[in-house]
């Protein structure tokens, strides 16, 4: 059974920073697409980016040059680093697995960000 565990969610001020962290557990971790998606209030779910087995990465255009995702294989972790934080990233961010970056299989629950003062 293929778990996915967030931690590192929470309430930060307008600019400043929060790590995400994804832990995998029952699955190959090192081969495929992880991803992190977000949902905020009253909007559709949008693929925030993602990194594949191989280290590229793609980013939506609305966090380019702000957030940064990477894995480390042996800790079976994948992160999104968040930088200079706007009130338009709050949302419930969702740590995802899958063969594509269209094709996400594997989904954690979601830690809430809040970027509010």
């Amino acid at each position: 059974q293929v778990q996915l565990v967030e931690s590192g969610g929470g309430l930060v001020q307008p600019g400043g920073s929060l790590r995400l962290s994804c832990v995998v557990s029952g699955s190959i971790f090192s081969f495929g697409v992880m991803g992190w998606y977000r949902q905020a209030p009253g909007k559709e779910r949008e693929l925030v980016g993602g990194i594949t087995s191989g280290g590229y990465t793609k980013y939506a255009d609305s966090v380019k040059g702000r957030f940064t995702i990477s894995r480390d294989n042996a800790k079976i972790t994948v992160y999104l680093q968040m930088n200079s934080l706007k009130p338009e990233d709050t949302a419930v961010y969702y740590c995802t697995k899958g063969s594509s970056f269209a094709s996400m299989t594997y989904w954690g629950k979601g830690p809430p960000v809040t970027a509010s003062s």
